[in-house]
């Protein structure tokens, strides 16, 4: 039963705040139109026109999801289009994800092992943070066909380079956090540094690790997105967001449309993660409770 009415409560709010986003867009919309531009009573102009071109109506974008347009030689929904597209760049960000937690943990744990490590390593990590991704992406991409490895794999490591940074930083935070007086009661015991990782030092972890591999998520999306504008690969919401930026003149609409359609992706990848910490976290207080008993 409660979980039925969290998740009535959770659809109620993404349904509120989509409302609210649309009232607040086609407030702005309706109100520049009725001032020609500016502020009410000043001379003051908006920050962004209001006219069709720079923001269509939110009916106009939804209905445009509905249009059929031209893939290939078939023809189909500018939705089913957008989601062939997401697709795609689902399987770049979660390779790229699975690379950046992988490499995160990694350095994280490297650095927990050995201080000089952490001296060594920990600033470059936050210096590589400083790289423009638009300026490294095509470095990327040229290393990458030069070795003869696929564009998916060239543009899953450009999202791998946004995500291991929030992994490796606050994993080490994570691991670094156990109290004084457990670490010295697990070595009292004569316990192997393996065990103390593994019983201590990882699940103290857990509150520190989700939130930044929610982070990393999204950000696994962002490079992904990058990386296929930057490689000009076919496939890939990239892609579709880069072509219709050239068209935006005559379909405004359909721009609109594939930039919400990263949006959700990004949505979708965050709430797969929240989803499997929610499970984490049930398993983990079923085992304390069976532990109990």
């Amino acid at each position: 039963m409660m979980r039925g009415a969290k998740a009535f409560r959770m659809v109620a709010t993404v349904l509120v705040s989509i409302f609210l986003l649309v009232a607040i867009w086609e407030g702005y919309k309706w109100m520049g139109g009725a001032t020609n531009g500016t502020w009410p009573a000043t001379s003051l102009e908006l920050p962004a026109s209001t006219d069709d071109l720079t923001m269509p109506h939110a009916a106009d974008i939804a209905g445009e999801l509905f249009e059929e347009i031209r893939d290939g030689r078939d023809r189909l929904p500018l939705s089913v289009f957008l989601i062939k597209k997401a697709w795609f760049t689902l399987q770049e960000a979660a390779i790229g994800f699975a690379l950046g937690l992988t490499i995160g943990t990694g350095l994280a744990v490297l650095m927990l092992r050995w201080r000089v490590a952490e001296r060594g390593l920990l600033p470059w990590i936050n210096v590589s943070q400083t790289v423009p991704l638009i300026a490294l992406a095509p470095i990327i991409v040229t290393w990458g066909r030069q070795q003869n490895l696929p564009d998916l794999l060239s543009i899953s490591l450009i999202a791998t380079y946004l995500t291991f940074f929030p992994v490796a930083v606050s994993a080490l935070r994570g691991l670094q956090s156990p109290d004084d007086a457990h670490v010295e009661l697990m070595r009292s015991y004569a316990a192997p540094w393996r065990t103390e990782l593994v019983k201590l030092r990882l699940p103290a972890a857990r509150a520190y690790l989700f939130p930044a591999l929610k982070i990393a998520a999204t950000l696994s999306v962002v490079g992904a997105i990058v990386g296929e504008i930057s490689i000009g690969t076919k496939t890939g919401l990239g892609r579709a967001i880069l072509n219709y930026a050239q068209r935006y003149a005559v379909f405004p609409e359909r721009l609109y449309a594939s930039v919400i359609g990263a949006a959700v992706l990004g949505l979708a990848v965050f709430g797969l993660v929240s989803l499997a910490e929610r499970l984490v976290v049930t398993r983990s207080q079923g085992a304390v409770e069976e532990v109990v008993r």
